[in-house]
C-alpha cells in the first residue's frame, strides 16, 4: 500500500457493546490493522456510567489520539456511545462511522427487561439513556452505515420474544434510523459481527466508498 493511501485511510476506533471489553475486538482490529488502517480500542463501564459520560470519554480519548481524521466501529451500545458523541461534540475529526447491531431505533429488549431491579442492573445506565433525536441529528451530518443480523442466537431470544427478524438481541427494524447512508442485513448472530470476517470486509467497504458491497 503507497503512504498516501495508508494516510488516507485514517484511524478507526472500535467501542465495544454492553457488558464487554475492548478485547472483543481483538480480531477485527487485527482485520483493520492489515488493511492500513491505524486502529485504537475505547474501553468503558458500559453499565455503571451514563450515556452522555461515556460520550465525553469518547471525545477526550479521540482528541489525545491527535489524528486529523478518525472513522468510528461500534457494535451494539457502542454505536449508540458513538452517535450520542457525535451529536454532543460535532467537531471531532470524524470520517465515516460503522455500526454493528446497534439498537438506533430504541431496544425493546432492554426496555422489557427493565421492567424488574435485577433487569435494570444487567440493562445498565447507559441504554436507557438514549435519545433517538441524537441518532438523527449525527446521521444527517455524518456517513453512517449499519449492519443488522438475523440469526437468532443471543442472551435476548431466551428472556423475552422478539419480533422477527432479529440477531437474538436487536430486531432488525431496531437497526433503522433516518438519514443511514446504507444499511446492511446479514445472516449473522448480535455477537458474532464481532468476529465476523465478512463484517471486516464490509467495515473496509464503507469506510473506504461511503457504501456497503451488497
Amino acid at each position: 500500500m503507497r503512504d498516501e493511501q495508508r494516510s488516507a485511510r485514517a484511524a478507526v476506533v472500535v467501542v465495544h457493546g454492553l457488558w464487554m471489553t475492548s478485547a472483543v475486538f481483538a480480531l477485527q482490529r487485527a482485520r483493520l490493522a492489515r488493511n492500513g488502517y491505524h486502529v485504537a480500542a475505547f474501553s468503558y463501564p458500559s453499565a455503571k456510567l451514563p450515556l452522555d459520560d461515556i460520550s465525553f470519554r469518547l471525545a477526550r480519548f479521540v482528541a489525545l489520539l491527535d489524528e486529523p481524521r478518525i472513522h468510528f466501529v461500534g457494535h451494539s451500545l457502542g454505536g449508540l456511545v458513538v452517535l450520542n458523541t457525535l451529536a454532543l461534540c460535532p467537531q471531532l475529526p470524524v470520517g465515516r462511522v460503522v455500526l454493528l447491531g446497534a439498537p438506533v431505533g430504541g431496544s425493546l429488549a432492554a426496555r422489557r427487561l427493565a421492567r424488574s431491579s435485577i433487569g435494570r442492573i444487567v440493562v445498565g445506565r447507559a441504554l436507557p439513556d438514549w435519545r433517538v433525536e441524537r441518532g438523527v441529528s449525527a446521521a444527517a451530518r455524518f456517513e453512517i452505515g449499519m449492519i443488522a443480523g438475523v440469526f437468532r442466537l443471543g442472551v435476548g431470544r431466551f428472556l423475552t420474544e422478539l419480533p422477527l427478524p432479529n440477531d437474538g438481541v436487536v430486531c432488525v427494524d431496531e437497526t433503522r434510523l433516518p438519514g443511514l447512508r446504507d444499511h446492511l442485513v446479514l445472516p449473522l448472530s448480535h455477537s458474532g459481527m464481532i468476529v465476523s470476517a465478512r463484517v471486516a470486509r464490509q467495515i473496509c467497504s464503507f469506510l473506504e466508498s461511503g457504501h456497503f458491497s451488497h
